[in-house]
């Protein structure tokens, strides 16, 4: 939770400095480089990050040859993205001209899988820190500071440069705890089968990642395709400022997946789906808290980046609410990735083709009707919030038949918040003019307290309360076989 709330301060700095400073061209360049570049290091990491848990689970060979295997692959498969997207860095660039430097861009790709490797084998051992220290003060940081320095420095490259540094600085946030956690591997030989077999094992793993990560993605990528790269930076804006409750969900990924896995090992479904609905109630809710705070006023908030981006609003209403319909299906997943990886990763795929397709019709129609472009590029928003709601009734469905218990829970204290804290908001919206700076700078936490009251308040039982306190310590377990 810490980790979350640091990164929330240190990603708004940079928003309003790409948005202020480089304006929506620069940033849709920037937008839809770093989108391939993070796409060829997710798939560099071939699954590692949730897989290599069960791999030091299952072994009787020294941890820190075994993290050092990984690491290996992970970098072996990074070599060979940055080759492909060196060679072809068109790529990066579908809507522009490749220039200068540019195309040793996907050089980053060997720090970003790297670091992802290290973590994930701290997070075996309980050390989340490293991960709140590298992903929440370090990285964030880094890239609002440097955009801001390279400003001055090199107006058109600034956010590029800024984006390599910041992944370098993250990989030694990473690398330093990781070393110290693991050691050097002495006596350590590579052993190429055992590589192998690790990579081919995940592969699962690493295509559930590759299809959740595209399906909040490829409407970015979509729009690169069919608009000019300043759409795609004005989309991209409302994105990130949208991705702000999604990010709040990765928070309990190192708590729900060793306790889920500790209850599999067991064979306790039960206890599973008590776990996942109880924690998937509060991600709900508290996504659903940041998408009414950021929604009511979401004229108000696009321009506090820039007057350019207002025009994204619409686009950052539409994408909140489908964080919040898709939040139920992610924590779902977060247990069928360990009993029907192969079945949860066949309904991936079909939501992904599916939010493919309605994209591509919602902006022919709009384009059909001669709606306006900012129209049209909401066509994806929409896309992804139908086809992520329809995602997350089918995993939900398909968990509770596994499971045989239900693993969503709806309560009245939901709906009464966001009834309530929109009344609150809607309050401070119709204002005089002369008060608008009230807004944001008034209304917004007036929403969020009043969101909170109610939800604490009459939603709030001494279950709840464990969530947040500190897990102790205990082994990893390794989880049962797949269910058919």
């Amino acid at each position: 939770m810490l980790g979350f709330m640091l990164r929330l301060a240190a990603r708004l700095p940079f928003l309003f400095i790409a948005g202020r400073v480089y304006g929506p061209d620069i940033v849709g360049r920037y937008a839809i480089a770093v989108l391939v570049i993070e796409f060829a290091a997710l798939l560099a990491t071939l699954g590692l990050k949730r897989g290599l848990a069960q791999a030091l689970a299952s072994t009787d060979r020294p941890h820190a040859h075994v993290v050092w295997d990984a690491m290996v692959v992970a970098l072996i498969a990074s070599l060979i993205a940055s080759a492909l997207l060196i060679a072809f860095p068109q790529a990066m660039y579908p809507n522009s001209q490749v220039m200068g430097f540019e195309r040793l861009l996907p050089l980053v790709v060997l720090a970003t899988a790297a670091s992802d490797v290290a973590l994930a084998a701290l997070a075996y051992r309980h050390n989340i820190g490293a991960a709140v220290t590298a992903r929440a003060i370090i990285e964030p940081w880094t890239i609002s500071i440097a955009a801001w320095a390279f400003s001055y420095l090199a107006a058109r490259d600034g956010l590029m440069l800024a984006y390599v540094l910041s992944m370098t600085a993250a990989l030694i946030a990473s690398i330093v705890p990781f070393v110290r956690e693991y050691g050097l591997p002495h006596g350590w030989r590579p052993r190429p089968s055992s590589i192998w077999s690790l990579a081919r094992r995940n592969a699962p793993l690493a295509g559930a990642d590759a299809i959740e990560w595209a399906t909040r993605n490829v409407d970015r990528f979509i729009l690169a395709l069919l608009f000019a790269p300043t759409v795609v930076g004005i989309y991209y804006m409302a994105q990130q400022v949208a991705s702000v409750p999604q990010r709040l969900k990765t928070s309990f990924d190192p708590i729900l997946a060793p306790v889920v896995t500790q209850s599999l090992a067991v064979n306790d479904r039960k206890a599973v789906a008590k776990q996942v609905r109880q924690v998937g109630f509060w991600i709900v809710g508290a996504q659903a808290a940041l998408a009414v705070m950021f929604s009511i006023p979401a004229e108000g908030v696009m321009g506090l980046i820039g007057r350019e981006f207002v025009v994204g609003s619409g686009a950052l209403c539409v994408l909140l609410v489908a964080e919040v319909l898709a939040s139920t299906g992610a924590v779902c997943e977060t247990a069928l990735v360990y009993i029907a990886r192969h079945t949860n990763l066949a309904v991936s795929i079909c939501v992904l083709g599916l939010q493919i397709a309605l994209s591509f019709a919602f902006i022919v129609i709009a384009r059909g009707q001669g709606w306006s472009v900012p129209v049209q590029a909401a066509g994806p928003a929409l896309a992804l919030a139908v086809s992520l709601t329809i995602g997350s009734a089918v995993k939900a469905v398909l968990l509770r038949r596994i499971l045989g218990a239900p693993v969503v829970s709806i309560r009245p204290s939901f709906f009464a918040a966001i009834a309530v804290s929109s009344l609150v908001g809607a309050a401070f919206m119709s204002l005089p003019h002369q008060f608008e700076w009230a807004e944001l700078s008034l209304g917004m936490p007036a929403i969020l307290v009043t969101y909170l009251f109610v939800i604490i308040r009459f939603g709030f039982g001494p279950e709840d309360r464990s969530l947040f306190k500190k897990i102790p310590a205990a082994n990893a377990a390794l989880p049962i076989e797949e269910a058919a």
